[in-house]
């Protein structure tokens, strides 16, 4: 692969973060600022990231084709293309799956799950590897399951000083804790993080003597809760480098996992939905002072974007978990590792695109013969009474429609006919529908009569009873066969 073949011929990992710093007045310390929130231009569409992604890929590959000509290294076509990804739980290969419907995305861990929990992709998505920021959705999640929107927190010096990405929170800040949600999920400050962490975790244990680390505990434990079974956790910002470095780490689908749960709360919902904006804080000396809330989703409105979380470090690389809704059709995207700030943004792009773009709408009414009032004819069912009579079956919705992913797999249908005696009316249920697609229900839908049908009177009866006779002694069926006459639709 291009990006393996990379890391073997050029040396890996200059520390990716840019070396801005600023002056804490107070303590006189300089702390570097974290890369994730060096990026382009909002102005910038996912249109313009793609390109930029491919160029850079483009060149890569030229230059890694060449030294690898030169070092008789064997190259691979399409390597960010691969049919070892999963789709729908099998890989690509396992399924029939060309490149061509893949998603060509650079990061090495990779997922895209549904609402429901279903995963219709995954990239190494059970790998332990650091997720950076990407924590703090779960911060967020442990927040507004522990406090009131407008309960008052207070900055401390321990808050105050973390450094690296902030919020720009000040010592002795006091604001909501809604408005700490909101510094730590838009601008993704680690001062949030710690205000946060502190407050809640004495609430979690009013004894704790250390709140920082009750907090976490917390988190670690509702990740087990969420089945997050490859979590870590070891602070409440993501930070994994010098005094912060250590065992933590996560997975592509256990973020997703935490990612589902985050946007189940109306809160969080808003806040990662939010543009730039701004918070107004009380200070220590009692006056009032703003500090900005810049957001670092810069995918965030197109296309469905519905919200987001960065992440970036030298040892996690570019990331980025998204939620996305497109016709009420929502999922959740994740990207870790990838190689800059423009690819993760491009990666989640594409993600979201290759998913949306083969979900398919098919009829469940598959079918050409009609009944007599006009509707399509699903299922021709026993009359059970009589020895001879079927009643025409449709749809409940003649109309009615599924929709399927159309990599998971061939539709199948199963459709199970009521016991019909006596009378039946037009509309009246006489079976249902169901479709699945690889194991899994894709939509059940009744089926109703569509004709009259009425029950033998005595003499009727008397001479049903005779034909059955025969029929016995013939070994013949004892009424009509039901017919199923719609067929699977194809995805």
């Amino acid at each position: 692969m291009i990006k393996s073949a990379l890391s073997t011929l050029v040396p890996v990992r200059v520390r990716m973060w840019a070396t801005h710093a600023r002056d804490d007045r107070r303590r006189g310390k300089r702390y570097t600022l974290v890369p994730e929130e060096t990026i382009p231009s909002k102005a910038k569409s996912v249109k313009s990231l793609t390109s930029f992604a491919k160029r850079s890929a483009q060149l890569a590959a030229g230059f890694v084709c060449g030294i690898a000509l030169a070092a008789g290294v064997p190259t691979v076509a399409g390597a960010q293309v691969l049919t070892t990804d999963n789709v729908c739980g099998k890989t690509a290969d396992a399924r029939g799956i060309t490149a061509e419907n893949l998603p060509d995305i650079d990061a090495t861990n990779a997922l895209v799950m549904g609402k429901d929990g279903t995963v219709y992709y995954g990239r190494g998505a059970d790998e332990q590897v650091k997720i950076a920021s990407i924590t703090k959705v779960m911060t967020a999640i442990l927040t507004v399951e522990n406090c009131k929107m407008d309960e008052k927190v207070t900055v401390s010096n321990a808050a105050a000083t973390v450094g690296n990405s902030t919020a720009g929170l000040l010592e002795g800040d006091e604001l909501t804790v809604e408005q700490a949600l909101r510094g730590l999920m838009i601008p993704s400050g680690n001062d949030a993080a710690i205000v946060l962490a502190e407050y809640v975790g004495k609430k979690i244990d009013p004894k704790t003597k250390d709140a920082e680390a009750t907090f976490v505990k917390a988190m670690n434990e509702r990740a087990k809760k969420l089945g997050c079974t490859g979590t870590l956790f070891e602070n409440p910002h993501g930070l994994d480098f010098d005094e912060w470095a250590g065992d933590m780490h996560s997975t592509a689908h256990d973020v997703a996992l935490m990612m589902q749960e985050a946007m189940k709360n109306d809160t969080i919902r808003e806040v990662v939905a939010s543009e730039d904006s701004w918070i107004e804080v009380t200070g220590a000396d009692g006056t009032d002072h703003s500090h900005s809330m810049d957001t670092h989703n810069y995918l965030l409105g197109q296309d469905g974007n519905i919200g987001g979380k960065t992440g970036t470090t030298d040892d996690a690389g570019y990331c980025f978990t998204s939620a996305y809704n497109r016709d009420g059709d929502e999922i959740y995207t994740v990207i870790l590792n990838s190689t800059t700030t423009d690819q993760r943004f491009t990666d989640t792009a594409t993600l979201a695109n290759w998913y949306y773009g083969h979900k398919v709408t098919v009829a469940i009414a598959n079918t050409q013969e009609k009944t007599a009032n006009g509707n399509p004819l699903m299922a021709r069912i026993s009359q059970t009474d009589w020895t001879d009579k079927t009643i025409d079956a449709t749809l409940a919705d003649p109309a009615a429609q599924a929709t399927v992913f159309s990599l998971a797999g061939e539709v199948t249908e199963k459709v199970s006919y009521d016991d019909l005696s006596g009378t039946v009316h037009v509309g009246d249920k006489v079976g249902s529908v169901t479709l699945k697609q690889d194991g899994t229900k894709v939509a059940v839908m009744d089926l109703v009569a569509d004709e009259e049908g009425t029950g033998p009177n005595p003499i009727e009866w008397l001479l049903v009873k005779l034909d059955r006779l025969g029929r016995r002694i013939d070994n013949r069926p004892l009424t009509a066969e039901s017919e199923t006459v719609a067929k699977a639709p194809k995805a």
